[in-house]
């Protein structure tokens, strides 16, 4: 059946915010059940995060296989395969009574994880029209902040009045709804691709297992720094030859012309950058309620529902300041903005009123919203169609790897600040660096040009549809 434009332009979307949201909410909802289910399995909640890194690595592992699956079956087969899955993955998490079958069935999820927001968003670069591609990010780039956000305090209250088991089965009805809604409206789109780069896939994979592994041993889940620094070494010797790898195949896993692509490289760059110091954030923003300010958990989660709101207002208005001040003026204001807001929680003290607190983090939440529309928007909106693949798998394998160094920078800082001061002093010490680290990004967004962007903004297309009217007509 053909699908109309009203559909295209509502279900897809819906669908890939919907995916994002189920990834987002399910590497964080888990953190707030592990004591319980230890509990349950009779084991220690330290060997618990065993189920939390087996997830973590798997999409790491993953992510680069998306695209060559999804250019070579369809994207159609291919993300309601991942998102079957990823349910049946769920399904076998919450039936699980042993570590080693949670740990499995965990690695099945990854499985399913790894595929669902990569192949959805590749599907969205071919569906749309380049002036749909701001309205379209902003929408499905609020489910990625609000996932974090939610996860924990929506874990803590399944736990408290449930049980842990239902952290899992939450996925199953979003599954459901999202295989019958995208039989319906998920487009099917191919691309030519050569034979699968074995090799290649070999040197990404050990490079991003050991980068993913080294991450989370940096982040304070071991005491063995040494095994982490060796890992993420190996990881970037594997990396490099996977380079030297690549320009040598007809038919690389994923192909290096892309970062031809002026405004990729620099836009993927400052994703890097930026994401730093902003994937810190929902490990960060919680302890300091908690641990610094001393809020009681029910009252740190019903503020952390203050970014949430924010991310959901920003479109309102993320268009509108784009099309008005371009990508490389508002890049730049963002991420500057961003920094100084981290930096300001170094301000905050015990007993202060809870208003200048939730002003605060609704205002980062809007800043942060709108700088992943714009960071997302100009690093893939101007990839050719065959390249797509490839952008889009870059992009996310740098985001999940960001996720995990923000975490494990922020956790080395505050051990750091730790020696020299009370908690609430190393986590205000802990915000100025993060802050710091976020607005240096904006010397790589200072690399664009104030016309790069300008063509995926509706205002600047019927500004050239208009001029060639009246050019027309005279």
């Amino acid at each position: 059946m053909a699908l109309t434009r009203r559909e295209l332009l509502t279900g897809l979307p819906m669908i890939t915010a919907s995916a994002l949201f189920m990834q987002m909410l399910d590497s964080t909802i888990l953190n707030t059940a592990l004591p319980t289910i230890a509990e349950d399995m009779h084991r220690s909640p330290f060997s618990m995060q065993l189920a939390v890194i087996s997830y973590s690595l798997t999409v790491a592992l993953l992510i680069p296989l998306s695209g060559w699956l999804a250019d070579r079956f369809g994207t159609r087969r291919t993300f309601l395969g991942a998102v079957a899955v990823f349910s049946l993955g769920s399904l076998f998490c919450a039936l699980s009574t042993t570590l080693p079958q949670l740990v499995a069935s965990r690695v099945a999820q990854g499985i399913g994880g790894a595929m669902m927001v990569p192949v959805s968003r590749l599907t969205l670069m071919q569906a749309y029209q380049r002036e749909d591609f701001v309205r379209v990010f902003t929408f499905i780039t609020i489910p990625g902040q609000v996932g974090p956000i939610l996860g924990p305090l929506l874990g803590g209250w399944l736990v408290t009045y449930a049980s842990w088991h239902w952290i899992f089965l939450i996925n199953i009805p979003f599954g459901l709804l999202g295989i019958l809604y995208g039989l319906r409206v998920f487009p099917d789109f191919r691309q030519q691709r050569g034979p699968f780069d074995f090799a290649g896939f070999l040197l990404i994979g050990m490079g991003l297992f050991g980068m993913t592994a080294g991450l989370e041993l940096t982040g304070g889940k071991t005491a063995s720094p040494g095994l982490a620094v060796l890992l993420i070494a190996l990881a970037f010797l594997c990396l490099t030859a996977y380079i030297v790898h690549a320009r040598k195949v007809p038919f690389p896993l994923i192909r290096l012309g892309v970062f031809k692509i002026r405004t990729f490289s620099v836009g993927l760059a400052g994703n890097v950058v930026a994401r730093l110091g902003i994937g810190s954030i929902p490990f960060l923003v919680p302890l300091f309620l908690q641990v610094g300010l001393g809020y009681p958990p029910d009252i740190a989660g019903m503020l952390m529902l203050a970014p949430a709101v924010a991310s959901l207002m920003t479109k309102t208005f993320v268009l509108r300041v784009l099309s008005r001040f371009g990508f490389r003026r508002t890049l730049l204001f963002l991420t500057l903005s961003i920094g100084c807001v981290f930096a300001a929680a170094s301000l905050q003290q015990p007993g202060w009123s809870l208003l200048p607190i939730i002003v605060q983090l609704f205002i980062q939440g809007m800043l942060m919203s709108a700088q992943f529309t714009a960071m997302n928007t100009i690093t893939l909106g101007n990839i050719p169609p065959q390249m797509a693949s490839d952008g889009n798998s870059l992009l996310s394998v740098s985001q999940n790897l960001c996720l995990s160094f923000g975490v494990a920078i922020s956790t080395a800082s505050l051990r750091l600040f730790s020696g020299s001061g009370t908690p609430l002093q190393a986590l205000h010490s802990t915000f100025i660096a993060v802050g710091a680290m976020t607005a240096a990004a904006a010397f790589v967004f200072m690399l664009l040009r104030p016309e790069d962007g300008n063509r995926l903004l509706p205002s600047s297309l019927e500004e050239k549809a208009r001029a060639d009217k009246k050019e027309r007509n005279s």
